[in-house]
């Protein structure tokens, strides 16, 4: 099973890859990172993300419909996506046997990248990955 900076690289194979990161959404530090970040500043953007992730992981409008709320220690959300006029940015939340507080951050390319198959190999990386 793949630790932080395995699965950072592996991301960082996804075409279309700029920058990937691993973030603690409570604190708003990044716990791993490669590549580059959006206006040059890992810790900025780790924190502005985590910003946003928090909003989203405690929004209780965003719980799974039919009355299956999620365990105590996940967020109701799997992923986020922005996209920008020239970039996708995708948030997958990382489930972990203890408090599940982290993300990871892929800067794709617009051009280059590709959204299904980084969302599907975002997805797995997150189901693999051994944080500790």
């Amino acid at each position: 099973m793949p630790g932080i900076d395995e699965s950072l690289l592996e991301a960082m194979r996804l075409p279309g890859a700029r920058g990937a990161s691993l973030v603690d959404w409570i604190s708003g530090l990044a716990l791993g990172a490669v590549g580059d970040a959006p206006g040059g500043d890992l810790e900025a953007t780790a924190a502005e993300t985590a910003e946003l992730a928090r909003h989203v992981a405690e929004s209780g409008s965003l719980a799974p419909a039919g009355g299956t709320a999620p365990r105590d220690d996940e967020p109701p959300v799997e992923d986020m996506i922005v996209t920008t006029a020239d970039s996708y940015h995708l948030l997958r939340f990382v489930s972990t046997p203890f408090d599940s507080t982290v993300f990871l951050h892929l800067w794709l390319d617009r051009n280059d990248g590709n959204l299904a198959l980084a969302r599907i190999r975002l997805a797995e990386m997150a189901d693999r990955l051994v944080l500790g």
